[in-house]
């Protein structure tokens, strides 16, 4: 069967030049890796993922981009076309916007550039939990660039380690992968100083995760 050729999305003359430029960038980036068909199908999709929950389409693109980017990595690396061999670890939660982000920027702070961290959601947010956002920064972490995405099959079956926080079900199982469920409290609906014990929990958590994984743990890159 054939591939059905990627279709760009009826956009206005801004979006779409926006979208045509993220597409250049991510063909100079996987150019001998993937051909401009698989690019740009991976680049249309994401737009649409997160198109049909977004009113604000202003930074619609970049987003996309940046999904797009990782998805390519992790499909790289399934098929054995990636020479990045450091750990990667995928952390889930329900809504994206709260455990699974803290425990990536716990991650991506303790662990420096020695392993790679995502996070996705089976029913992502529109936006990222505004207490989860402060609480971090209180130990000097920024994740306000962050955004709620989904997990696709490929970038499952790339991770390493999946650490699944209170999606039950919902969460992709595939047999081989390491897997771990962390018992949290939804930090959903919560204030900063009540986010903060949840907070700290996960940090001790990411710091035994990284310590299974022969990572050493990068203690001055935060605050407390």
């Amino acid at each position: 069967m054939n591939e059905v050729e990627p279709q760009e999305p009826d956009l206005g003359l801004e979006q779409k030049m926006a979208l045509r430029n993220a597409a250049t960038r991510l063909h100079k980036q996987f150019d001998g890796v993937f051909n401009e068909e698989t690019i740009e199908r991976f680049l249309y999709s994401s737009y649409d993922e997160f198109a049909s929950r977004s009113t604000v389409l202003t930074w619609l693109p970049l987003i996309a981009e940046k999904f797009a980017r990782q998805r390519l990595s992790a499909l790289a690396k399934v098929e054995g076309k990636s020479d990045d061999s450091r750990p990667t670890v995928l952390f889930l939660c329900v809504h994206n916007a709260g455990r699974s982000q803290m425990a990536m920027g716990w991650f991506k702070a303790l662990a420096g550039d020695r392993a790679v961290a995502w996070s996705g959601g089976s029913e992502p947010s529109s936006q990222v939990n505004p207490a989860a956002i402060d609480a971090m920064a209180e130990v000097g972490i920024d994740i306000t660039e962050e955004f709620p995405k989904p997990w696709t099959d490929e970038i499952v079956r790339a991770a390493d380690a999946v650490i699944t926080m209170g999606c039950g079900d919902a969460c992709p199982i595939f047999p081989g992968k390491r897997y771990e469920d962390w018992v949290l409290e939804d930090p959903q609906g919560l204030d900063v100083a009540s986010v903060r014990p949840i907070r700290d929990e996960i940090k001790g958590r990411v710091e035994e995760l990284l310590t299974s994984l022969g990572i050493p743990v990068e203690k001055a890159a935060v605050s407390n």
